[in-house]
């Protein structure tokens, strides 16, 4: 049974309060995190689980909180049992994800049965969204402690409440608030380190719940983002991957001029050996940054650049602010400028009112820009947004085949694309085993192409030169040099 008292602490998320907020047009304010008195040494002798669901951003958020765990007293532990402490960081882009979360947290009643004692905290995207922070207090009372994404500093002093006081606490911020530099981090890799460059998201598609779980646009400080990526080179890091919403408007609420492209340079001058960034937005791509693109060797020439979708009154409806003939002009500029370039891409099936032939758009965009690779869903309404309130006229059994058709399409091509690289030399950033086989190393090359690979011992977070054996839809086989 749950050892909470029974007293509680609710401040709950007001989605209306994003949705009505004006665009920032000044910088956010900033502090530096200092470890309160009452969180100190309150792990001594325990153990702390992290899951963590969805993007790169919140993989980092994930090494905060595990960073600040371990400066907490705390040590890692990979099973649920030993855990005394379960958090689980999650996303809420996709309505899947959220089943998936309300599965594993309702899976471990018997294991709070087994252990009271056990604080189990519900973070991240999820946590901002009024829907689901009512279900967890109506039916899930086995989570003790909820925050969102705009309080992640305060864990500690929160879980100080619940461990010390017994007091179930859920507390979601809906105003930003400051942005908070120095908090400790545990790196969950040691190959690359993601950097946060800014926060939140002014577009508010319509399909979209990331402006209202991440807030407004809110940029880092320049100088904390270069003094975090000069730290990574120094600990021996060998690339850095910069994270937004949207990259490309770093710097609006700094009033930079051409904020991003500045950025990049900068990141490139530390002499770190890879940049990535991901995600752009095609309203907000600049010439420059192509440009910053082909004249730094170490910045990879790899582009994530999300579509969505072919149809222009689609992009219309999702709010996109582009159409699908601007996109076309945009990827044959970045052909033209660098021609070895890769392109990934986001696409959505199924969005309300797509007819026949607006998906035929969408595949028409798909045989034109030949995508190395694409990430592509059936349409998830999420509640609150804008697109939820629309009716969804297509039935599952539709949209289900137009992603088979979808996906076929992206297989066909990816393979062909990547058969191009067989008996090719391409440098390997090695993360490690692969998941698969733990006698074959795994690690992407400049291309941003997954290369399984042999090799000797002792290649672990080098940068090897990979000669290509085999070739696959989405990934590459090879030996070391």
């Amino acid at each position: 049974m749950n050892t909470m008292k029974n007293t509680e602490q609710f401040i709950l998320p007001e989605m209306n309060r994003e949705r009505n907020r004006s665009r920032r047009n000044t910088a956010a304010d900033c502090s530096r995190f200092v470890m309160p008195a009452e969180a100190k040494n309150l792990g001594s002798g325990k153990k702390y689980y992290i899951r963590t669901y969805g993007c790169q951003a919140n993989v980092r958020d994930g090494e905060t909180m595990a960073g600040m765990l371990e400066q907490m007293g705390f040590t890692f532990t990979d099973s649920v049992e030993e855990a005394d402490v379960l958090i689980f960081n999650t996303c809420a882009v996709r309505q899947a994800a959220e089943d998936r979360v309300f599965g594993e947290i309702g899976s471990l009643k018997s294991v709070k049965a087994r252990h009271p004692e056990q604080v189990i905290c519900l973070c991240g995207c999820m946590a901002q969204e009024e829907v689901v922070v009512e279900k967890i207090i109506r039916s899930y009372p086995q989570v003790d402690l909820v925050f969102g994404t705009h309080n992640l500093w305060n864990m500690p002093k929160l879980l100080a409440r619940v461990m010390n006081k017994k007091e179930r606490t859920i507390e979601v911020i809906s105003e930003e608030g400051d942005l908070i530099e120095e908090m400790p981090v545990r790196r969950s890799t040691s190959s690359k380190g993601y950097v946060h460059i800014m926060y939140g998201c002014d577009k508010f598609c319509t399909y979209c719940i990331v402006p209202y779980t991440r807030g407004r646009e809110r940029s880092r400080r320049q100088s904390d983002i270069i003094e975090e990526i000069r730290q990574l080179k120094a600990q021996g890091t060998k690339e850095a991957v910069l994270l937004g919403q949207n990259v490309n408007a770093y710097g609006k609420d700094l009033a930079m001029e051409d904020g991003f492209t500045s950025l990049l340079e900068n990141c490139a001058k530390t002499g770190i050996e890879r940049i990535r960034f991901y995600t752009s937005h095609p309203r907000d791509y600049s010439v420059t940054t192509i440009d910053a693109m082909k004249k730094y060797p170490n910045i990879m020439k790899s582009l994530h650049l999300p579509v969505q979708s072919g149809s222009d009154e689609i992009l219309k409806r999702m709010n996109r602010g582009y159409t699908s003939g601007s996109y076309r002009d945009l990827y044959d500029e970045m052909r033209s400028r660098i021609p070895e370039i890769t392109f990934t891409t986001d696409l959505i099936v199924g969005f309300p009112g797509e007819t026949d032939a607006q998906f035929e758009e969408t595949l028409d965009l798909v045989d034109y820009c030949q995508f190395d690779m694409a990430y592509a869903f059936v349409y998830s309404p999420r509640s609150g947004t804008p697109a939820a309130r629309m009716e969804d006229d297509i039935p599952l059994a539709v949209k289900k085949e137009r992603l088979q058709i979808l996906n076929d399409r992206l297989s066909e091509i990816a393979n062909r694309k990547n058969s191009l690289y067989l008996g090719r030399t391409l440098k390997v950033l090695c993360e490690g085993p692969s998941k698969k086989n733990e006698n074959v190393y795994s690690g992407y090359s400049e291309e941003n192409k997954l290369v399984n690979f042999t090799g000797p011992d002792g290649l672990k977070d080098q940068i090897v030169e990979v000669e290509i054996t085999g070739t696959h839809s989405f990934s590459l086989d090879g030996k070391a040099l």
